[in-house]
């Protein structure tokens, strides 16, 4: 089951790779908190037919706790997605695709924390190299930290709370139910935060926006792939795998990111980013490979 949740997520991430370029043109019509608020309600329906659908072969499910913790979930990725977005307005999204990609740093040592999970020296070893390549994707200068720089770290956090959240409860919790609750979540406080922002949402319904092509099926493939089914694997396969390893698994996603940008809109590789984009994929290899155990030493006596 563990190979099988890891494929998974990796097929979440490269989902979430090849849209980049799709939520790059919706956000010309779009605001991010409109996007992300109609993204989520329509993820939230997506989910809720197959739940509706198989609901008279569930037992009672929904209760207080499960409740919490959708919510608990979703106001951390709420919180990514948000500041990741006022961030941008900030600093460069160079900078901001690897102060994101820190996540896969904060998860071993929040996982070590929080779960008191160990980590084993290749799961390190593999941060380390995933790190690096990061570095190398990423890196557009060396200016002065800002307040965008900030609100960015502050997005890597909330994104690996997210991922140790989910870990916590996804082992105790129903998967569909609780990413139905996470979705949710989202889709609400991101309407909110377009009020807060005045950001008017209600743009969507306008002649402009309705005859639109890329964004209605850039909200249609997040929507449905991207979030629905993407939410949903990664809550139920957490379950079989560690946080460590989904950590590793989504730092692969700047790398779909960068091949589908240069395949789809012949945006150009670096050499930097393609040497980047192998210490990701070595660092997401050197983790899987198994420790050797020290043989115990035995003393003769003559």
């Amino acid at each position: 089951m563990n190979k099988t949740a890891d494929f998974s997520l990796i097929f979440v991430v490269f989902i979430w790779g090849v849209t980049f370029v799709m939520v790059q043109n919706a956000l010309s019509f779009l605001d991010p908190f409109t996007f992300n608020a109609v993204r989520f309600f329509m993820a939230f329906v997506f989910l809720l037919i197959p739940y509706i659908s198989t609901l008279h072969k569930k037992g009672k499910t929904w209760n207080k706790g499960l409740f919490i913790a959708g919510f608990h979930i979703g106001v951390w990725l709420f919180l990514g997605y948000g500041l990741q977005t006022i961030g941008l307005n900030y600093t460069t999204p160079a900078k901001t695709g690897f102060i994101t990609g820190l996540s896969v740093v904060m998860v071993p040592v929040f996982s070590l924390l929080l779960l008191k999970h160990r980590l084993s020296r290749n799961t390190i070893i593999g941060v380390a190299a995933a790190t690096i390549g990061l570095y190398l994707m990423t890196f557009a200068d060396r200016s002065n930290l800002n307040i965008g720089d900030l609100l960015v770290f502050l997005c890597a956090i909330s994104f690996a709370m997210q991922i140790i959240t989910t870990a916590r409860y996804a082992k105790t919790l129903p998967a569909l139910p609780l990413t139905l609750i996470q979705v949710s979540t989202v889709s609400l406080l991101s309407f909110v935060s377009a009020f807060i922002f005045k950001e008017n949402h209600s743009v969507i319904f306008s002649s402009e926006v309705m005859l639109q092509k890329d964004v209605w099926t850039a909200l249609l493939v997040t929507a449905a792939l991207a979030t629905a089914f993407a939410f949903f694997a990664q809550t139920f396969f957490q379950a079989y795998t560690t946080p460590t390893r989904v950590a590793l698994i989504f730092s692969m996603e700047p790398v779909f990111a960068a091949l589908s940008s240069y395949i789809l809109i012949g945006e150009k590789l670096t050499t930097a980013s393609i040497i980047g984009c192998a210490f990701i994929f070595l660092g997401m290899i050197f983790a899987e490979l198994p420790v050797k155990k020290k043989k115990p030493v035995t003393q003769e006596f003559s």
